[in-house]
């Protein structure tokens, strides 16, 4: 069997960049769904819940496609069958790690890598992260670190975005919920902050030669990709410049920024241990 690859976070950190490369390498096969959050779902008891959202936007895609003249392009065709197979295994109400890895492998042929990359799994509990890592011979895992500040600040926009009616981004707004997480309201962000808590239960539940601890400012330089591949046992590859996606953008205020770096400070400290070092682009400012 190949080699299963979990990219588990953090949040905002990059994953969807590391997945747009990994789908192109010829010694991967990922499906065309990213994120599947199956592990997660099946602690929280939600896969019914997922079952819904699949199949709600497997129907508005071809209703699209239908509304088409040239019918659906190669990338919609292969949205289509990967959520098609995707409700099959959410379809059984349970656990079954057998149609999970199943779904994982079809399609993979000689390919030494198949996985996705959930960035909520950082969250699940050592006890279900061990049971990850044993679900196959070689099951490996990656955690991609950002600056802190620059990574919550990151979020803290997206959420803004999504809470405002036209989709805007405003500083009043992210004032506003970055200082509700740094007084730890907003506990879904406080939670994907969290790199100490992370790194503690990844390294309690994953053997070291299975984990990969890595910085996304790297490896969209391409170092840290290089070592991403060595970690797989793939072709090394040149990745592409710019990330997926950046966000809207929106600057800190000098003020914002000490406020959470002085927050943040036991996240850079548990990165660094992680890491060995602290990456020289953090010392910088970190990703704009």
């Amino acid at each position: 069997m190949s080699v299963v690859f979990l990219c588990v976070g953090a949040a905002k950190a990059g994953t969807s960049w590391v997945h747009r490369q990994l789908s192109g390498h010829p010694e991967c096969h990922f499906r065309a769904l990213k994120e599947l959050h199956y592990f997660n779902a099946l602690d929280g008891r939600f896969l019914k819940r997922e079952y819904v959202k699949h199949n709600g936007w497997q129907q508005d895609l071809r209703a699209r496609v239908d509304l088409g003249e040239a019918g659906p392009t190669e990338q919609q065709s292969r949205r289509l069958a990967d959520r098609a197979a995707w409700l099959d295994v959410l379809a059984l109400g349970r656990e079954d790690r057998d149609a999970f890895l199943g779904y994982l492998q079809e399609g993979a042929g000689a390919a030494k890598v198949v996985g996705e990359m959930t960035p909520a799994y950082a969250l699940l509990s050592t006890e279900r992260l061990t049971g990850m890592a044993r679900m196959a011979p070689d099951v490996r895992f990656l955690y991609l670190l950002r600056d802190p500040v620059e990574r919550l600040w990151s979020h803290v926009r997206m959420i803004a975005g999504r809470r405002d009616p036209g989709g805007e981004v405003t500083q009043t707004r992210c004032t506003s919920i970055l200082n509700r997480t740094i007084g730890g309201e907003e506990t879904q962000i406080v939670r994907r902050a969290d790199y100490a808590g992370a790194i503690e239960r990844l390294t309690s539940a994953i053997p070291p030669a299975k984990l990969l601890s890595d910085v996304f400012e790297e490896v969209g330089a391409g170092e840290g990709l290089n070592r991403i591949c060595d970690f797989l046992g793939i072709k090394r590859i040149a990745g592409a410049p710019d990330p997926v996606y950046e966000g809207r953008a929106l600057a800190m205020t000098p003020a914002q920024r000490s406020l959470a770096t002085n927050w943040l400070a036991p996240q850079y400290a548990a990165a660094e241990a992680a890491l060995g070092r602290r990456p020289a682009t953090w010392a910088q400012g970190g990703f704009a």
